[in-house]
């Protein structure tokens, strides 16, 4: 006679970790068809020449080291990638310091004063600044008119 498999108690199977962002970006170009060998070729920090070697991004994908990659390091993943290194930079900080980068580029100091003074604001008074600023916005187009 045999014993009736008993199911895992809730909770206590274990998941797959999320891959980290620069782990991402990285897969992301393999899925489109590069290899960790090409992206190992353009793998060169433009400034300093410093490159990433194959095995670096592919630890990177499958087990990443706990330090993330220094700053020419990142210089030549964007490179590799293709990327601007800005984006590489906030994947780093995204996947080692759970940091989600929210720049407001294009912007000039006014406006980012006003929505830096807009994000701890509840829901409803998020609304009613909306609400005043599509009623400004309505009141001069009709004066316009």
């Amino acid at each position: 006679m045999t014993a009736a498999a008993t199911a895992s108690e809730p909770g206590t199977t274990e998941q797959p970790s999320p891959i980290g962002a620069l782990s991402q970006l990285i897969q992301d170009a393999l899925d489109k068809g590069e290899s960790y060998g090409k992206l190992a070729d353009r793998a060169i920090d433009p400034e300093t020449g410093e490159t990433v070697s194959k095995p670096y991004l592919q630890r990177i994908v499958k087990n990443p080291p706990a330090n993330p990659p220094n700053v020419p390091m990142m210089r030549a993943i964007a490179a590799a990638l293709r990327k601007p290194f800005h984006r590489v930079q906030e994947a780093t900080a995204k996947q080692w310091l759970q940091y989600e980068a929210t720049e407001l580029s294009g912007y000039d100091a006014e406006v980012r004063i006003i929505v830096g003074h807009l994000a701890g604001k509840s829901k409803t008074e998020l609304m009613q600044w909306r609400m005043m600023i599509e009623a400004a916005e309505r009141a001069r187009r009709e004066a316009d008119e």
